[in-house]
């Protein structure tokens, strides 16, 4: 139980000790990122990995002189898409099998309504889930389980793994040694995450506004017949 606790604070933790990890393991360092990249994004089990802080913090890092950048971000945009990859076809195969199980409490028609989201909403989804902790690891699954076209989906998750990728990198890279920075990030991640919270919520928002519409139409549809 001793051994346990230092384990699971240097998992959630990571972006704290990867100084000394840098220094400990030097290019090696870069498939650990690698891994944990690849399994926050690829493992719907463990959407708790530090994504966006340890991007911030490895871009840092970078403009510090410890990483090469270009090295980084081409190696944390290859573990996001091939994670989302990963995670896209787990819930393509897994979702289906869900069904043959006796106890299982999704339902078909559950299914065919994640289809019908996708196929209208899938794409930005994928790149807005992208910038939001946990919802970024279940949308890939989702999408798999929802059997939004394999074209679709790996255009928009090389585009949302790009983003994320440069967008928390390339910051940390240029701003992540400014003292008021440093000082205030937990802040800054914070209004990140609220402001990517509010674009899922408008799209929630208008699911369930074309939702309501559809039902609409199929009650006058069949009160007409």
């Amino acid at each position: 139980m001793d051994l346990l606790f230092p384990i699971i604070d240097l998992v959630l933790h990571f972006d704290k000790y990867l100084p000394g990890i840098i220094e400990t393991y030097g290019f090696w360092t870069f498939l650990i990122l690698f891994l944990i990249i690849f399994c926050e994004t690829g493992l719907v089990v463990m959407p708790y990995l530090p994504g966006d802080s340890l991007l911030f913090v490895a871009g840092a890092l970078a403009g510090a002189g410890f990483l090469n950048p270009e090295i980084l971000i081409g190696t944390l945009i290859l573990a996001a898409v091939l994670g989302d990859t990963l995670n896209y076809w787990i819930g393509h195969t897994v979702g289906m099998k869900l069904l043959d199980w006796k106890y299982c409490f999704i339902k078909k028609d559950h299914l065919e309504k994640t289809r019908e989201y996708f196929e209208k909403y899938g794409g930005i989804t994928i790149v807005i889930a992208r910038f939001v902790p946990f919802i970024r690891t279940f949308a890939p699954f989702l999408a798999g389980v929802g059997r939004m076209p394999y074209r679709w989906f790996i255009t928009y998750n090389i585009i949302g793994g790009i983003l994320w990728v440069c967008a928390f990198t390339l910051a940390g890279f240029f701003f992540g040694s400014i003292p008021i920075v440093k000082e205030n990030f937990s802040y800054i991640i914070y209004a990140i995450i609220g402001i990517s919270f509010l674009a899922v919520a408008s799209i929630i928002v208008g699911v369930f506004r074309s939702m309501r519409a559809c039902a609409a139409e199929s009650t006058e549809t069949k009160e007409k017949d």
